[in-house]
């Protein structure tokens, strides 16, 4: 039977009724690969003896039950996840002996064998509630208890936790197989939430250093990953990156480092990373196999940051219901970049932010599912919903807003004391701006009214006539709102006038930078804010508004400004205004403001100046998922042409072994269309050409090898020969993708079979095959797969059923999504869909939102090729 909804209104009830004193929980690795052995003992007290409540467990097969002494029947008491407790004392003792199916899909025990020696690694992931699936508990934040594992698996294994490893004692007999055990018994942690309890187990690779804070405080650090890559793990620059965040946070928030250790686990199969203290979990794609541009050792860095603020703001104090989500995430994000920022070698983090996850936070902001980013979440599948753009990078960049509007003194006094008042405990975000209104004197409910508790983007807009010498006569800023949310907000921002000047040299090579020759700070309000100050001054050849990134709303641009961006983009002298300028143009696109084939003009011309490779490679990913989703698919291989043919000059002019060089080889590899191009990525991959400089790794033969298999130049017989090169995990899920990109109907077929119908893919597996099956100049062939898109989502939804960010029905839904077919017709097939069965919210969202993609698709074919 389905797991049945965690509920706001339910868990209130449980934790006004229960007080958790402590789990012990026993699980034995030993048994096989199917499923595992799980005994919990939970002590607790209860408000009203004689009350009923309830514990949360998700098992293959409950063996046995017994509640002070007494024993229960599981097939009377267990359903739909729960376990019924009635007549509950004043003091109670739950133990519970199961059965637990190890999971594929990182949500509960994960279970990975590695393809390249056959070893076994095991990680828990529990984010929202998936500690049910591996021992019974209390599945809420804020029942906080301390937890002692003790965990039995085989005796060559490593076994990590949220506290520091014990000696593993000899298990009598051994295992099952005869193979050796062990017992792990992890002393108890600090009172921590049930969804950052973690446990790794496996022939882990480990290095192990310890750290010494300014502050005096001695905090063992380890890394680890799978033997396979260990290679691969560079420890070095992951222990120089972990030590100056442990530096930055503890003087940051002057509060020591809360926990025992900190470990970080590479571990397979995993999308992307979880704060459980003492034992942090990362996904293996940051770990490099091959050479990387320096862009992905910033993300890397950043990824670490994040998730070490969550020791402070997550895990030391968490939310109390998880409508709160936000302030973790939007908290330990803006950390993030403000660490990476001043604390490491990563300086130009906040253009990064700008240009990358800030358009992330408008781009979802704008969808129909939009939000406040203080969401009312009544059900745990609600607020599951949420791991999105909003939560993560809307809130940041409000809350970078908010440190500006308090002063950054003020604010992190008022967090100090709001760990200080709650450490070990659960908050919510009246008790944060209670915290921050002591330490700055503001009242913030106006502000939290205005910014955190209405939805959608601000877009602001110029206004001005010019007299006959080209002056301005008058100026003013627009203000406007989404229909759906008619808010109007007021923001501090600066407009920067920028003009060729000649004589200084421009970075796209041309004569006459874009310089900022004027700038002014106003404070925009209402539908229409005058600012006289630019009355008289000469009309620039560029006007941006919020230059210097200052406030989070979406700008527009004058017909003279936006041709000087369209021919010039790339002469701009400062990151931040060419990033900022960017950014808008992304905006643009996604809303069907900019036709794409503007923008693939615009980044032709404008990319080859772009000094951050982070922010070039922000373009290519943008410009993929834009052809991907709103491209006429008749357009797309003369789009793709375009970038390939730039892309193809640019990296025969690049330094060799160059960052930039790498970035151009990565574009080719996805956009080569004519047979010359493509005959380059042939020639590069048998090695009848050669770049000085361009290494041909891993990564990059299998990107160019599944570009060829996607213009019909090579098949299952080169793909075989690469997977026989490279014979690991990422190289069968690469070989895999490569025959999804095949433009034929059997390989389609199989590719749609292996993604809709394996119960044991992974996430991993899921979004690479995905990624190549739906080529949108493969239109012709994706056809039939709209229909049976939405036959299969209900069943997977269903079969499916772990929720949280990473789950794999989320994943399936939005990357399967018929998008290549927008049409009136699917507009209709969508209704239909959503209109003929009751669906669950979060599928509801995923096919809400296909369905404003395809409809802005729609719009942006209309559009007139120019800007």
């Amino acid at each position: 039977m389905p797991p049945g909804e965690i509920t706001r209104a339910e868990t209130a009830e449980r934790a006004r009724l229960l007080s958790v004193d402590s789990y012990d929980v026993y699980l034995d690795l030993t048994g096989g690969g199917e499923t595992f052995g799980s005994t919990s003992v939970l002590r607790f007290g209860c408000a009203e003896p004689g009350a009923s409540s309830y514990a949360d467990l998700i098992a293959e097969n409950v063996r046995q039950i017994t509640l002070n002494g007494s024993v229960l029947d599981p097939a009377a008491v267990c359903s739909g996840g729960r376990i019924a407790l009635s007549d509950l004392a004043a003091r109670n003792e739950l133990r519970v002996v199961a059965d637990c199916r190890y999971s594929s899909t990182g949500a509960g025990l994960h279970r990975a064998v590695d393809s390249a020696d056959g070893k076994v690694y095991l990680y828990t992931n529990f984010e929202p509630a998936d500690a049910r699936r591996v021992f019974a508990n209390f599945e809420q934040p804020d029942l906080k208890a301390e937890f002692a594992f003790h965990v039995t698996a085989p005796a060559h294994w490593t076994v990590l936790s949220n506290q520091p490893a014990p000696e593993p004692e000899p298990v009598t007999p051994a295992a099952p197989d005869g193979e050796p055990a062990a017992v792990w018994h992890f002393p108890p942690t600090p009172r921590i939430s049930t969804y950052v309890t973690a446990i790794a187990a496996g022939e882990y690779h480990l290095v192990r250093e310890s750290h010494a804070t300014p502050g005096g405080q001695v905090i063992p650090l380890a890394v680890g990953c799978r033997a396979s890559l260990a290679a691969h793990l560079d420890p070095g620059e992951i222990f120089q990156i972990t030590r100056q965040g442990l530096d930055f946070y503890t003087a940051l928030f002057q509060t020591p480092y809360p926990f025992a250790k900190y470990d970080q686990v590479f571990v397979p199969e995993f999308p992307g990373a979880m704060e459980n203290p003492g034992c942090v979990t990362m996904s293996e794609q940051f770990l490099f196999r091959s050479r990387v541009t320096d862009t992905m050792y910033q993300v890397r860095a950043e990824v670490i940051l994040h998730e070490m603020a969550h020791m402070w703001f997550g895990d030391l104090v968490t939310m109390r219901w998880w409508d709160d989500l936000w302030l973790n995430e939007s908290f330990a994000e803006c950390c993030a970049f403000l660490a990476s920022a001043e604390a490491t070698r990563f300086t130009g983090a906040w253009t990064t932010f700008c240009g990358g996850r800030k358009n992330w936070g408008y781009m979802q902001d704008q969808l129909p599912s939009a939000h406040p980013i203080a969401a009312n979440a009544p059900t745990l599948t609600e607020a599951s919903a949420n791991f999105d753009g909003i939560s993560y990078a809307k809130g940041a960049a409000v809350l970078k807003q908010l440190v500006a509007y308090v002063g950054r003194d003020a604010f992190f006094t008022g967090v100090r004391a709001y760990f200080a008042e709650h450490s070990f405990g659960n908050a919510t975000l009246t008790d944060l701006l209670r915290a921050l209104g002591r330490s700055s004197g503001r009242s913030l409910s106006d502000w939290s009214k205005t910014w955190l508790e209405t939805a959608g983007p601000n877009t602001l807009r110029p206004e001005f006539e010019t007299g006959p010498a080209g002056e301005f006569t008058w100026f003013a800023v627009l203000q406007e709102a989404p229909e759906r949310h008619p808010v109007l907000r007021p923001h501090r921002i600066a407009i920067g006038l920028y003009n060729r000047v000649d004589g200084v040299p421009a970075p796209d090579g041309e004569p006459g930078a874009l310089l900022r020759t004027r700038r002014i700070e106003v404070d925009v309000s209402g539908a229409r804010t005058a600012v006289p100050d630019l009355a008289g001054a000469p009309q620039p050849d560029l006007i941006l508004l919020n230059d210097d990134d200052l406030g989070y709303a979406l700008i527009r641009f004058d017909p003279r400004s936006l041709a000087t961006l369209a021919s010039s983009i790339g002469a701009f002298a400062d990151s931040l205004a060419r990033t900022v300028c960017w950014s808008a143009v992304i905006d643009m696109v996604q809303q069907a403001e900019l036709s794409l084939p503007a923008f693939t003009a615009m980044l032709c011309t404008g990319m080859g100046a772009e000094q951050s490779v982070s922010l070039l490679q922000t373009l290519h990913d943008v410009a993929a998922q834009a052809i991907t989703r709103f491209a006429d698919p008749q357009w797309v291989p003369r789009g793709k042409q375009q970038l390939a043919s730039a892309a193809e000059g640019l990296l025969r002019a690049a330094a060799p072994g160059s960052d930039h060089q790498l970035a151009w080889a990565q574009l080719l590899g996805w956009t080569a269309t004519t047979p010359g191009q493509l005959d380059l990525l042939a020639g590069l991959l048998d090695g009848s050409i050669v770049l000085p400089g361009l290494g041909m790794d891993t990564e990059l033969r299998w990107a160019l090898l599944q570009r060829l298999c996607a213009a019909g130049r090579a098949s299952d017989a080169e793909i075989d020969a690469e997977a026989e090169r490279d014979p690991t995990d990422a190289g069968r899920r690469h070989a895999a993708a490569c025959r999804a990109a095949v433009p034929d109907a059997a390989h389609k077929a199989a590719a749609w079979a292996l993604m809709a119908g394996s119960q044991d893919l992974g996430l991993e597996t899921l979004a690479e095959v995905a990624s190549a099956f739906a080529q949108p100049e493969h239109a012709h062939l994706l056809g039939p797969y709209a229909d049976r898109y939405f036959e299969a989502l209900p069943q997977v939804w269903a079969a499916r059923d772990e929720g949280g960010p990473g789950s794999f029905r989320l994943a399936f839904g939005h990357l399967l999504f018929p998008y290549s077919l927008a049409s009136p017709e699917l507009l209709v097939r969508i209704d239909v869909f959503l209109s003929e069965a009751a669906r669950s919210p979060d599928l509801t969202r995923v096919v809400t939102e296909g369905r404003d993609v395809v409809e802005r698709a729609l719009r942006s074919r209309a559009l007139p090729d120019g800007p």
